[in-house]
């Protein structure tokens, strides 16, 4: 074996270097890996020699990039990498095309029907524009890669949103007050003086320690047109002042009426 020096050390064992191999050094066949690029698919290997040797995409020299991938194909054989079937397929796919481009076009056929490199040619942008998208994508900001998610949690209490009540609503509870009042109306006249805020007063007092009251409730039955005109008149004078919050469940439910949080404190 011819001893071979170099002029700096090439390793250093334990710290002491090394200026040419040792006599006894036996290098087994498989010790020596070579390591190629590694390609998802012969689309991607074919983008990759069109753009290492400058080659024009749109008018692909068939015969050059054939001998280049073959020479690719033939070096993954030969160090027995495991070679998928796509790149075989595309092998012959491309020597169909050389094939074809080497026979004389039909004269009727004119524009890309008469070029075989086509369809590859198709594939080949396609391919590249979906790699680029994808090369964009990954250069977002990503979660657990360029930034941590962190979640906090607020201690809040939850406060209870009622139902807005509509003026037809508060319309139709009132028409079917009257509408009982007419039941038990009766023909004797007398002059009578009905306070509003006295009736407010008498309202505010029902809804004392009470959390609902039904809007009916609020409202005698039995004593007529007027002083339940003077009722209605007080609750709305009521709600107006913010001193009760009324409220409905849903669209034609029963009304309920409460104190607000003002007037359960005062």
């Amino acid at each position: 074996m011819n001893e071979v020096h170099f002029s700096e050390p090439f390793a250093r064992v334990n710290g002491e270097p090394f200026l040419e191999l040792p006599q006894d050094l036996y290098i087994p066949p498989d010790a020596l890996e070579v390591i190629l690029d590694a390609f998802e698919g012969p689309l991607d290997l074919l983008l990759y020699l069109i753009r290492r040797h400058n080659l024009d995409v749109l008018d692909i020299p068939m015969a050059q990039l054939t001998q280049q991938y073959m020479g690719y194909v033939e070096l993954m054989q030969a160090h027995q990498l495991e070679l998928a079937s796509e790149y075989l397929l595309m092998a012959a796919v491309m020597i169909e095309i050389k094939s074809r481009m080497l026979l004389p076009r039909p004269t009727e056929i004119s524009g890309d029907e008469a070029d075989p490199r086509a369809e590859l040619v198709r594939r080949l942008l396609e391919y590249e524009q979906m790699k680029l998208a994808a090369h964009g994508l990954t250069t977002l900001p990503q979660a657990q890669r360029d930034f941590s998610l962190v979640q906090v949690w607020l201690e809040q209490v939850a406060v209870k949103r009622l139902p807005e009540v509509h003026l037809e609503d508060l319309r139709n509870a009132w028409l079917g007050m009257i509408a009982k009042a007419n039941v038990n109306r009766h023909h004797k006249i007398s002059r009578e003086e009905l306070s509003v805020r006295e009736h407010m007063s008498r309202i505010l007092r029902s809804l004392q320690n009470r959390e609902f009251v039904e809007f009916s409730e609020l409202f005698n039955q039995q004593a007529g047109i007027p002083e339940l005109v003077v009722t209605f008149l007080a609750m709305l004078e009521l709600g107006k002042e913010l001193m009760v919050v009324i409220s409905q469940q849903a669209p034609f439910s029963p009304i309920y009426v409460k104190l607000s949080l003002a007037s359960a404190h005062a």
